[in-house]
């Protein structure tokens, strides 16, 4: 359940007796929406509402006491309210936090001095002093709405799904295994940039991770239960006993790394260093740890996995990395994404398996690239987003959009499906003209609306959000 802090407006000679009840409402629908909300009591100020500057500094010190868990803030208006002492309470909270402003519907059968609210006014005065003060904050789709409307219920969620990337995205830890391939000069990145937004990357060599590797033991337990993970994980009847057991060991070693060094995220030098070296793939091992909600992006990838992240926060539910890959046909609309892959099975139908990457030329490259999850993705909604270092410009830059995964049948290899989205040309045109790599990450569900105010107006990305 998260939390929030809940500011009830109030201004003097408005009917004040509207903020109880519009208080019990709005506590109930939070509830209803498994939101717990961190509020003045009625024994503190009157109805628990914020009206003069006294009230404002009760607000700010409830708030600041609550600052660890509070994601967000919502002002609700019952009445006009107060817009200098609303500020004024989250100006004090020195809560970085984003915030929604809401705001109650009058009733044309009720504008008598008893019960006419004027909030639709006094949202815009609350927005104007919160943008001199230079707070931001989100609307929601209606200038004012009943809490109990479903749309406001959508703002809601929204709303939730901003504060968990904005806030998610504070002091991240991302891990790099191995150097970028050689051949993937698209997937280089600004670790200064990313560095500036509070991300740091942890490296660690290749050669290191084998040499941790090296020293695991079969017989250990927490080798077999690694072992015993991945059997459990998806039918794995090509890969041989001895292929499966590298896999187990490097995966434990992976597992330290992130473990040691408090890792969110890991991005892996996934080829062909591996095969060489080692003598697998460690797409599997990746699939499961994005399954399991720890985004792991191919590649080394940073900035892919930073996108899977935020929609990892936003969805409360794995997300993968994709290659925009193939045409389909000839429609404009449609197009294969794919993967070797490291695609989580929550994103496939029943027939996914552990095997070997169908690209190996004869059966001593086949035995060194097992490992690979192959399969169909089911058809779903889902929302997709890459994010990028724009080095020239000294920003990050993203774009965001929803799409459906179709039925359509293909016949290929690895982690794959066929993507359709709207005005999909002028998307493709897009990230060619603004030099944007070839990976997309992508999650289930539509957020794409939330996704886009947390990385535009809250951490202040160049962002196109696709529609």
């Amino acid at each position: 359940m998260e939390t929030i802090g809940l500011i009830m407006g109030h201004r003097n000679g408005f009917p004040q007796k509207l903020c109880l009840e519009a208080r019990k409402r709005i506590i109930k629908v939070l509830k209803e929406e498994k939101i717990n909300a961190i509020m003045l009591s009625p024994e503190v100020t009157p109805y628990g509402t914020v009206s003069n500057f006294e009230e404002a500094k009760k607000c700010a010190k409830l708030f600041t006491q609550h600052r660890e868990k509070m994601i967000g803030i919502i002002v609700s208006l019952p009445n006009f309210g107060d817009e200098r002492s609303i500020t004024e309470s989250i100006k004090r909270s020195e809560l970085k936090v984003p915030v929604l402003i809401h705001a109650f519907q009058d009733n044309l059968n009720e504008l008598s001095p008893s019960k006419r609210r004027d909030s639709f006014c006094g949202k815009i005065s609350v927005c104007n002093n919160l943008f001199q003060s230079g707070i931001k904050y989100s609307l929601p789709s209606q200038h004012v709405a009943d809490p109990e409307s479903e749309q406001f219920r959508t703002d809601l969620r929204r709303f939730v799904q901003t504060c968990r990337i904005t806030n998610g995205l504070k002091n991240v830890r991302f891990g790099q295994i191995g150097i970028r391939p050689a051949d993937f000069a698209t997937v280089r990145y600004s670790e200064k940039l990313l560095e500036r937004h509070s991300i740091t990357v942890e490296t660690l060599d290749l050669s290191d991770l084998l040499a941790q590797t090296d020293k695991i033991k079969e017989n250990e337990i927490e080798t077999k239960n690694k072992l015993e993970e991945i059997q459990n994980y998806l039918p794995s009847a090509s890969v041989s006993a001895k292929s499966m057991m590298k896999m187990a060991k490097i995966g434990v070693a992976i597992d330290h790394f992130i473990k040691e060094k408090e890792l969110l995220g890991i991005a892996i030098q996934c080829w062909s260093s591996l095969q060489n070296n080692y003598g697998i793939m460690p797409c599997a091992l990746m699939s499961m740890l994005s399954n399991n909600m720890v985004s792991s992006a191919c590649e080394t990838d940073i900035s892919g996995l930073l996108g899977m992240h935020a929609l990892t926060l936003a969805s409360q539910s794995p997300s993968t990395l994709l290659d925009w890959n193939n045409n389909y046909g000839d429609s404009q609309d449609k197009s294969i994404v794919f993967h070797c892959s490291n695609i989580p099975k929550i994103f496939f139908t029943g027939t996914a398996k552990i095997s070997y990457h169908a690209c190996s030329v004869d059966e001593a490259a086949k035995e060194r690239s097992v490992g690979t999850v192959n399969g169909i993705m089911k058809p779903q909604r889902i929302t997709f987003c890459r994010v990028s270092t724009d080095d020239y410009n000294g920003r990050l830059k993203t774009y965001i959009g929803e799409a459906e995964i179709t039925d359509d049948k293909v016949d290929t290899y690895g982690g794959f499906g066929t993507i359709k989205i709207p005005n999909f040309q002028q998307l493709l045109k897009y990230i060619c003209k603004n030099g944007f790599e070839h990976h997309v990450a992508a999650t289930s569900g539509e957020i794409g609306y939330a996704v886009n105010e947390a990385f535009s107006n809250y951490l202040d990305f160049d962002t196109y959000y696709h529609q």
